[in-house]
């Protein structure tokens, strides 16, 4: 049965930014009548905005996600506080960019497997997986569910271990009024037009309380510079732009909103689905214990038969994503190096997830056929 109508997008960016259509254009319009486009009011205020909304002293505009993690394992190796070989664990199942962070630092990234519940890294196959060489932890707060943060913790001060929380995907979430962001000794972030709190183009941010830690990052997001031509660092050009700030300030004051109608989504995909053939990141039964730690950057099923349910979602009008179909440890970049890993977990994950419409713009009616076409599959 085919839906009429056009198909239900994976998520439709012109429609989760035309909601702010006029105060985008207002800022733009600031940062334009100004003449400082680099490093002016907008970075300056943006800066301070998201760092008193995640609860820390500091956050340090960059270019990306990517380099927001890379440039803080470089710093800390800047300090002294990591050397070149130093192993890093990392869950199995992320993206490949955490482990990228790590490679490009000539650091040692060790995989370790996720819990089958919640599909963030596990704990207890974290505390084993701590050798002599084991220096820092990098969880990630996949989907937008907030990594079992507790624990990690325990697990780092035991050890003597640095942990910088990959929160890419986790704007907001938060536990026991703690949000993502001020947990780990720092934490990356993403702004990329489709996370939740997302830029009209690349940026990204580190927040942390870490005073030395800030400074030094102020200096290698700078070409390795505090003061113009005059370089203490091999540093490079990563810097958040004043347009992206400036926008990024307008969507920051919405992102409450945000989760909220994201959840509202995520309520009506749990208590809705009933296809045996599916399984759903939360029972119904669940969500109010795990509310504030997940802010539904994604709503991933799994099924252990994706490819017949994502081609019937797709007749059925609605797209789908797969997050992520590849393991890291398979990427022809990483050829070689994870030869030998036994992994079944991840494995198992990145062959049956799937991602469904996810958005703080879609409507009841996208909505309610999502839940419609996913009970109507029959493998």
């Amino acid at each position: 049965m085919s839906r009429s109508g056009p198909p239900i997008p994976f998520l439709d960016l012109r429609a989760v930014n035309v909601r702010h259509r006029d105060e985008l254009l207002a800022a733009c319009a600031r940062v334009i009548d100004s003449g400082r486009y680099i490093a002016g009011e907008e970075l300056a205020a943006f800066e301070e905005e998201f760092a008193a909304y995640c609860g820390v002293r500091h956050c340090i505009g960059v270019a990306n996600g990517l380099d927001a993690l890379t440039l803080t394992l470089r710093a800390w190796k800047t300090l002294g506080r990591l050397r070149e070989g130093d192993e890093i664990l990392v869950p199995a199942n992320t993206y490949i960019a955490t482990i990228l962070s790590i490679t490009e630092n000539r650091l040692k990234p060790v995989l370790v497997e996720p819990d089958q519940k919640t599909l963030n890294i596990d704990p207890d196959q974290l505390e084993a997986a701590v050798t002599a060489r084991t220096r820092a932890i990098v969880p990630v707060h996949l989907y937008g569910r907030l990594a079992d943060m507790p624990a990690i913790l325990d697990i780092a001060a035991r050890h003597g271990l640095l942990v910088l929380e990959d929160a890419a995907q986790a704007h907001g979430a938060s536990l026991g009024g703690r949000r993502a962001g001020a947990w780990g000794d720092a934490a990356g972030f993403s702004f990329y037009p489709g996370k939740n709190l997302g830029a009209l183009g690349d940026a990204g941010a580190v927040t942390t309380d870490d005073a030395e830690l800030a400074r030094r990052l102020l200096a290698l997001r700078n070409y390795g510079s505090h003061e113009k031509y005059r370089h203490d660092f091999q540093g490079v050009n990563s810097r958040l732009d004043e347009i992206q700030a400036a926008m990024l300030r307008v969507k920051l004051g919405h992102l409450a909103e945000d989760i909220r109608l994201r959840r509202r989504v995520a309520h009506a995909y749990l208590e809705g689905i009933r296809c045996e053939s599916i399984l759903l990141p939360l029972a119904p039964a669940e969500l109010r214990v795990i509310e504030e730690t997940h802010v539904w950057h994604l709503f991933v099923v799994r099924s252990a038969h994706r490819d017949a349910l994502r081609c019937h979602l797709e007749r059925s009008g609605v797209c789908t994503m797969i997050h992520y179909p590849i393991a890291p440890h398979h990427q022809a970049a990483y050829g070689g190096c994870w030869c030998d890993a036994r992994l079944p977990v991840a494995e198992r994950l990145h062959a049956s997830v799937l991602s469904l419409p996810m958005s703080p713009s879609i409507g009841d009616p996208e909505v309610e056929a999502v839940v419609g076409a996913c009970n109507r599959f029959t493998p």
